[in-house]
Protein backbone atom coordinates (compact mmCIF):
# COMPACT_ATOMS: atom_id res chain seq x y z
CA UNK A 1 0.00 0.00 0.00
CA UNK A 2 1.22 3.47 -0.90
CA UNK A 3 0.11 6.43 1.22
CA UNK A 4 0.76 9.81 -0.36
CA UNK A 5 -0.44 13.39 -0.40
CA UNK A 6 -3.54 13.93 -2.48
CA UNK A 7 -3.10 15.89 -5.72
CA UNK A 8 -5.70 17.80 -7.76
CA UNK A 9 -5.71 14.86 -10.19
CA UNK A 10 -7.18 12.76 -7.35
CA UNK A 11 -10.11 15.09 -6.55
CA UNK A 12 -12.79 13.34 -8.63
CA UNK A 13 -11.74 9.87 -7.47
CA UNK A 14 -11.62 11.03 -3.84
CA UNK A 15 -15.09 12.57 -4.18
CA UNK A 16 -16.48 9.26 -5.46
CA UNK A 17 -14.57 7.22 -2.85
CA UNK A 18 -15.84 9.32 0.07
CA UNK A 19 -19.42 9.20 -1.25
CA UNK A 20 -19.24 5.41 -1.67
CA UNK A 21 -17.56 4.81 1.69
CA UNK A 22 -20.21 6.79 3.58
CA UNK A 23 -23.22 5.54 1.59
CA UNK A 24 -23.91 2.75 4.06
CA UNK A 25 -22.37 4.36 7.16
CA UNK A 26 -24.61 4.45 10.20
CA UNK A 27 -23.98 8.09 11.15
CA UNK A 28 -23.42 9.64 7.71
CA UNK A 29 -25.44 12.54 6.36
CA UNK A 30 -24.52 12.03 2.70
CA UNK A 31 -22.56 15.28 2.38
CA UNK A 32 -19.12 14.09 3.52
CA UNK A 33 -17.70 14.34 -0.01
CA UNK A 34 -18.96 17.93 -0.29
CA UNK A 35 -17.31 18.76 3.05
CA UNK A 36 -13.98 17.61 1.61
CA UNK A 37 -14.44 19.91 -1.40
CA UNK A 38 -15.30 22.87 0.86
CA UNK A 39 -12.43 22.22 3.26
CA UNK A 40 -9.87 22.14 0.43
CA UNK A 41 -10.82 25.77 -0.30
CA UNK A 42 -10.68 26.89 3.34
CA UNK A 43 -7.96 28.46 5.45
CA UNK A 44 -8.18 25.36 7.69
CA UNK A 45 -6.84 23.14 4.88
CA UNK A 46 -3.37 21.63 5.35
CA UNK A 47 -2.37 20.09 2.00
CA UNK A 48 0.20 17.78 3.61
CA UNK A 49 -2.61 16.24 5.68
CA UNK A 50 -4.91 15.36 2.78
CA UNK A 51 -3.78 11.79 2.13
CA UNK A 52 -4.78 8.93 -0.13
CA UNK A 53 -3.98 5.23 0.13
CA UNK A 54 -3.35 3.38 -3.12
CA UNK A 55 -3.60 -0.37 -3.46
CA UNK A 56 -2.88 -2.06 -6.78
CA UNK A 57 -2.91 1.32 -8.54
CA UNK A 58 -6.38 2.36 -7.33
CA UNK A 59 -7.51 4.57 -4.48
CA UNK A 60 -8.41 2.48 -1.46
CA UNK A 61 -8.80 5.20 1.16
CA UNK A 62 -8.66 8.87 2.05
CA UNK A 63 -8.06 10.90 5.20
CA UNK A 64 -8.20 14.63 5.87
CA UNK A 65 -7.01 16.59 8.89
CA UNK A 66 -7.85 20.31 9.05
CA UNK A 67 -7.07 23.04 11.54
CA UNK A 68 -9.46 23.85 14.38
CA UNK A 69 -9.25 25.73 17.67
CA UNK A 70 -9.42 24.34 21.19
CA UNK A 71 -9.55 27.22 23.62
CA UNK A 72 -6.77 29.46 22.36
CA UNK A 73 -4.76 26.63 20.82
CA UNK A 74 -4.59 25.19 17.34
CA UNK A 75 -5.23 21.47 16.89
CA UNK A 76 -6.55 19.25 14.12
CA UNK A 77 -9.89 17.74 13.20
CA UNK A 78 -9.76 14.30 11.58
CA UNK A 79 -12.68 14.29 9.15
CA UNK A 80 -13.32 12.38 7.11
CA UNK A 81 -11.61 9.01 7.09
CA UNK A 82 -13.02 7.01 4.19
CA UNK A 83 -12.11 3.55 2.96
CA UNK A 84 -13.53 2.04 -0.22
CA UNK A 85 -15.85 -0.81 0.82
CA UNK A 86 -13.74 -3.37 -1.08
CA UNK A 87 -10.75 -2.45 1.12
CA UNK A 88 -12.45 -2.11 4.50
CA UNK A 89 -11.23 -4.21 7.43
CA UNK A 90 -7.80 -4.59 5.83
CA UNK A 91 -5.87 -1.95 7.79
CA UNK A 92 -6.19 0.89 5.27
CA UNK A 93 -7.84 3.30 7.72
CA UNK A 94 -5.37 2.47 10.48
CA UNK A 95 -2.45 3.02 8.11
CA UNK A 96 -3.87 6.36 6.94
CA UNK A 97 -4.31 7.52 10.55
CA UNK A 98 -0.79 6.44 11.52
CA UNK A 99 0.79 8.27 8.56
CA UNK A 100 -1.40 11.33 9.11
CA UNK A 101 -0.48 11.47 12.80
CA UNK A 102 3.21 11.17 11.91
CA UNK A 103 3.03 14.02 9.37
CA UNK A 104 0.93 16.18 11.70
CA UNK A 105 3.42 15.75 14.54
CA UNK A 106 6.24 16.64 12.15
CA UNK A 107 4.37 19.84 11.27
CA UNK A 108 4.09 20.66 14.99
CA UNK A 109 0.40 19.97 15.56
CA UNK A 110 -0.01 18.85 19.20
CA UNK A 111 -3.43 17.15 19.13
CA UNK A 112 -6.02 15.67 16.79
CA UNK A 113 -9.75 15.43 17.52
CA UNK A 114 -12.31 13.15 15.95
CA UNK A 115 -16.04 12.60 16.17
CA UNK A 116 -16.42 8.92 15.37
CA UNK A 117 -16.76 5.33 16.46
CA UNK A 118 -15.91 4.74 20.10
CA UNK A 119 -14.77 1.22 19.21
CA UNK A 120 -12.66 2.06 16.13
CA UNK A 121 -10.66 5.21 16.94
CA UNK A 122 -9.35 4.10 20.37
CA UNK A 123 -7.38 1.41 18.52
CA UNK A 124 -5.34 4.28 17.04
CA UNK A 125 -4.84 5.87 20.46
CA UNK A 126 -7.82 8.24 20.64
CA UNK A 127 -9.34 8.77 24.08
CA UNK A 128 -12.41 10.71 25.22
CA UNK A 129 -11.71 14.40 24.60
CA UNK A 130 -13.02 15.22 28.08
CA UNK A 131 -9.96 13.37 29.47
CA UNK A 132 -7.87 16.24 28.09
CA UNK A 133 -10.15 18.99 29.41
CA UNK A 134 -11.59 19.63 25.97
CA UNK A 135 -15.18 20.83 26.09
CA UNK A 136 -17.55 18.65 24.14
CA UNK A 137 -19.52 20.66 21.56
CA UNK A 138 -23.26 20.69 22.16
CA UNK A 139 -24.99 17.71 20.60
CA UNK A 140 -21.84 15.58 20.38
CA UNK A 141 -22.09 12.24 22.20
CA UNK A 142 -19.22 12.28 24.74
CA UNK A 143 -18.20 8.70 23.95
CA UNK A 144 -17.79 9.59 20.26
CA UNK A 145 -15.80 12.81 20.69
CA UNK A 146 -12.16 11.85 21.12
CA UNK A 147 -8.65 13.26 21.00
CA UNK A 148 -5.08 12.06 20.74
CA UNK A 149 -1.84 13.76 21.77
CA UNK A 150 0.44 13.84 18.73
CA UNK A 151 3.47 15.43 20.37
CA UNK A 152 4.86 13.83 23.49
CA UNK A 153 5.83 17.22 24.93
CA UNK A 154 2.55 18.95 23.98
CA UNK A 155 1.34 21.24 26.71
CA UNK A 156 -2.12 20.56 28.11
CA UNK A 157 -5.01 21.72 25.99
CA UNK A 158 -8.56 22.54 26.96
CA UNK A 159 -11.57 24.71 26.46
CA UNK A 160 -14.25 25.02 23.81
CA UNK A 161 -13.77 23.62 20.32
CA UNK A 162 -14.28 25.83 17.27
CA UNK A 163 -14.50 23.91 14.03
CA UNK A 164 -13.91 25.61 10.66
CA UNK A 165 -17.11 27.17 9.33
CA UNK A 166 -17.20 24.60 6.52
CA UNK A 167 -18.34 22.00 9.06
CA UNK A 168 -21.57 24.00 9.47
CA UNK A 169 -21.51 23.96 13.27
CA UNK A 170 -21.78 27.65 14.01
Amino acid sequence: MLIRQETPADYNAVYALVREAFAAAEHADGTEQDLVTALRKSSAFVPELSLVAEENGELAGYILFTRLQVGGDEALALAPLAVCPAYQRQGVGTALMARGHQIAAGLGFPYSLVLGSETYYPRAGYRPAADFGIEIPEGFPPENFMAIRLLEDARPIGGPVVYPKEFGMS
